[in-house]
């Protein structure tokens, strides 16, 4: 039997933690009656330095049950980081397999069972894909499948409807620590990984508990992570695009003044010159936006800064 590490990321779950952790902790224990896992494996808790009551619930219920380790970062670093946390722990206590999931359990926590047959049948990594997006909203449901296509013509390696519910391997997991990038977007990193892999699928549950800590706002900035840290065509598009409407606003403004010195057009031509410059102004900012993304993911890659400081974790309380 292999010893598996299970990694949820926690960020200001008081609400939901008390509630999920007793579905965790249930089905963690049937894994090893049922022999599925070795009974040195662990439910790791990541506290993304929470500024609610988090810490001191995993706290609590890592001292009543001693398959729990909490660990708590010492501010929030987001989502991705609290991810990697786990993962470098899980690798370092010598676990077989990791699998990582959020707590508020929306991904369906009964096919982990199913992971780990994937597992058994010789593949490294096993994604959990979604099988439908029904609960989504229209908008949500559109701006994904759209996003996964534009990823995919820009060239990125990435499994549609997966999101961070994923079991790897110790093999792939550790050449996946060995990408040291400061940017870290798992759904474009992980199948860069290679090795065998394989799907399961489930149907994403409604949140319980509490509330989403994954916002719009959280989600814009990850999808451009995950568009900006894999692909570099944007900038040539970018440039290719910038040299077609510049020619093709040259030819308006040339044939706006020829119109306007024939005496077929009445009004002054800046009338018709001007959004053709505003629309270039606007491409050139644009441009501009698009350089600053790389060129503050280069200064950020450069400096080789720590992605995250473990402030303390359970096993410290308990020693």
């Amino acid at each position: 039997m292999k010893k598996l590490y299970l990694i949820f990321p926690c960020y200001n779950e008081e609400e939901c933690l008390p509630f999920t952790s007793k579905s965790i902790v249930t089905h963690f224990n049937k894994l090893v009656g049922d022999k599925k896992i070795d009974e040195q494996s662990k439910i790791v808790l990541v506290d993304d330095g929470s500024k609610d009551n988090t810490w001191n619930i995993i706290s609590n219920l890592a001292k009543e049950n001693k398959n729990i380790i909490g660990l708590k970062l010492s501010r929030n670093k987001g989502h991705q980081y609290a991810i990697e946390a786990g993962l470098r722990f899980s690798y370092e206590q010598g676990a077989d397999l990791t699998i990582t999931m959020d707590v508020d359990l929306q991904d369906d926590i009964n096919v982990i069972s199913e992971m780990i047959d994937k597992n058994e049948e010789g593949h490294e990594i096993v994604y959990g894909v979604r099988n439908n997006r029904k609960s989504d909203s229209f908008f949500k449901r559109s701006t994904a499948k759209s996003y996964y296509r534009f990823l995919k013509r820009q060239g990125v390696e990435i499994v549609e409807n997966a999101a961070d519910f994923r079991l790897i391997s110790r093999v792939a997991l550790k050449a996946l620590l060995d990408y040291h990038e400061a940017n870290l977007f798992f759904r474009g990193l992980v199948p860069q990984v290679g090795y065998k892999s394989a799907k399961v699928e489930y149907r994403r549950l409604e949140r319980e508990k509490g509330k989403t800590h994954f916002p719009l706002s959280k989600m814009v900035s990850l999808a451009i992570d995950g568009m900006t840290s894999f692909s570099d065509r944007p900038l040539y598009f970018l440039g290719k695009f910038g040299v077609f409407v510049s020619c093709l606003s040259l030819i308006s403004a040339l044939t706006f003044m020829v119109l306007h010195l024939s005496k077929v057009l009445d009004f002054s031509m800046w009338y018709y010159v001007f959004p053709f410059v505003a629309f270039n102004t606007g491409l050139i900012l644009m441009g501009l936006g698009i350089l600053g993304i790389y060129l503050g993911k280069i200064n950020i890659e450069t400096k080789h800064r720590p992605h995250y400081f473990i402030e303390k974790t359970t096993l410290d309380d308990n020693a």
